[in-house]
């Protein structure tokens, strides 16, 4: 089992910046991708970037140029760099973690931006 702890999330003007961390504990022998989604509320999840253990990453295009992954692994934790923010990314954005066969999710932080 993996465990995941989300931090950083909050409230932040338009065009403010947020940096999220999700640090993994337990069984993190062998952890693959490691990314974050977020959901709005009434929306699908998403993803938003993820990042491999290689440190090949991978963005969507609505946050390509404003928002930059990266991980520590010795510490097995994940960041994401979120620049610029708009009203419209608020949502719960939650870390995502793959380890051989299994997606661990982490419970969720809140990011919140104001016009």
């Amino acid at each position: 089992q993996v465990q995941l702890v989300e931090s950083g999330g909050g409230l932040v003007q338009g065009g403010g910046s947020l940096r999220l961390s999700c640090a993994a504990s337990g069984s993190t022998l062998s952890i693959n991708t490691m990314g974050w989604y977020r959901q709005a509320p009434g929306k699908q999840r998403e993803l938003v970037a993820d990042i491999s253990s290689a440190g090949s990453t991978n963005y969507a295009d609505s946050v390509k140029g404003r928002f930059t992954i990266s991980r520590d692994n010795a510490k097995n934790t994940v960041y994401l760099q979120m620049n610029s923010l708009k009203p419209e990314e608020t949502a719960v954005y939650y870390c995502n973690v793959k380890r051989r066969w299994s997606t661990y999710w982490g419970q969720g932080t809140q990011v919140t931006v104001s016009s």
